[in-house]
């Protein structure tokens, strides 16, 4: 070799001859070096292989333009181009221990004490276990409990906390282009076109009179897919009933989705155990694929249950654009907040909001225990609170304590 071509140095972007091809030089991950030829064939290969080659040189001394970090798959299809940078991400977590660049690793693929052999081993268990691709669907969660009782809202904020994780993950400029959560609620009713027009309205495609179910969930399937779509979030999932034939094709409709897309999906739906959502061989099914969440009312006996109550009103207060409001008003009347709303977050809400709205109106701009007695809650939770004089409408109503 010359002085120059021995002063060459391979790195992303040089021109590389190699068993008889000439190739760019895409990546370089550890002692591995990604070849990419003039067809967009991709090999990889050890460094050392690559050096070892009779032929080898770095062609003119230095690359001739650098390329873009993923610039091998640009031009691909989004769906196309995200499936290869999950794949991609898959390998280098268990080459390097991360499976970002930010230099964070799981324990279960640290190279320093885990050999190679351990950590492909438990990459496979993780991909049989939830396999994205492999036609079945992802197993999910369904969050079941009585009314009013806040599933709707764990729903939202398992959304909102999914959808930060991955802002923090990507970055924020990772937005644009994606939906990392959908959200739809099932109809009264529903048919599977009526189910899957939700999802459409909700990602805004326009649904045709003349389309049929089929097109409408293919264009559903290739949006969320194309979007990057991770969790499907349903809500009012007891409205369906499978001992119907129409709750039946579109309890089929969501296994069909659930399939197709790629996604975790997460159901809510008031007492789903009990309902006919789990009944019969599709009901067996769903039971076979979700994991059932329990929500009741929260609890209000030991010390750390009283402390959650009062960290949600604490949440809800710091919410409040009041400007007399005192903090830790909310929280002085814990007790009876609770013993009002019975622990169920739908009814607490409400009521908090009625009162702050009630302060608004009246000019006082702060809420106080007479508001929250004046307020008159769900039938649901009045029935359990009041005493049954008043319920019958014979004793004296609430007063001020």
């Amino acid at each position: 070799m010359s002085g120059a071509q021995q002063r060459a140095v391979v790195q992303v972007g040089g021109q590389v001859p190699f068993a008889g091809g000439e190739f760019t030089v895409a990546g370089l991950e550890g002692a591995r070096c990604r070849l990419v030829d003039e067809a967009g064939g991709v090999q990889v290969v050890l460094a050392t292989h690559l050096m070892a080659d009779e032929e080898f040189t770095v062609i003119g001394g230095a690359p001739r333009q650098r390329l873009p970090a993923r610039g091998p798959l640009e031009g691909l299809e989004p769906a196309v181009r995200e499936r290869a940078l999950a794949w991609e991400r898959h390998i280098r977590e268990v080459e390097t221990g991360c499976a970002e660049l930010d230099g964070r690793g799981r324990a279960e693929y640290d190279p320093t004490v885990r050999s190679m052999a351990e950590r492909e081993a438990a990459k496979g268990r993780l991909m049989i276990l939830n396999r994205r691709h492999d036609g079945t669907a992802r197993r999910g969660l369904i969050v079941s409990g009585p009314p009013t009782t806040g599933k709707t809202t764990a729903l939202q904020q398992l959304g909102r906390a999914f959808h930060l994780a991955e802002r923090r993950r990507r970055g924020s400029e990772s937005d644009e282009g994606r939906l990392p959560v959908a959200f739809v609620a099932v109809p009264p009713a529903a048919t599977p076109k009526m189910l899957v027009s939700e999802f459409a309205r909700f990602l805004g495609l326009p649904v045709a009179a003349r389309m049929n179910q089929a097109q409408i969930t293919d264009a559903v399937v290739g949006t969320l897919r194309d979007l990057g779509t991770g969790l499907v979030l349903v809500d009012d999932i007891h409205l369906l009933d499978t001992r119907t034939r129409a709750g039946a094709e579109t309890s089929d409709q969501m296994k069909y989705l659930s399939e197709r897309v790629g996604a975790t999906f997460v159901y809510a739906g008031v007492a789903v155990e009990d309902s006919p959502l789990l009944t019969g061989i599709r009901g067996a099914q769903l039971a076979g694929r979700f994991k059932l969440l329990s929500n009741p009312p929260l609890p209000y006996g030991s010390r750390e249950q009283q402390a959650a109550w009062r960290g949600l009103l604490d949440g809800m207060e710091d919410a409040l654009r009041l400007e007399q409001h005192r903090a830790g008003s909310l929280g002085r009347m814990a007790g009876y907040l609770h013993t009002r709303t019975g622990g169920r977050i739908g009814s607490l809400s409400a009521l908090i909001r009625e009162a702050a709205i009630t302060a608004i109106l009246d000019g006082t701009e702060k809420i106080t225990k007479k508001q929250l007695e004046a307020v008159q809650l769900d039938h649901l939770a009045e029935q359990d609170t009041r005493p049954p004089a008043e319920q019958a409408g014979s004793g004296p109503s609430r007063t001020a304590a």
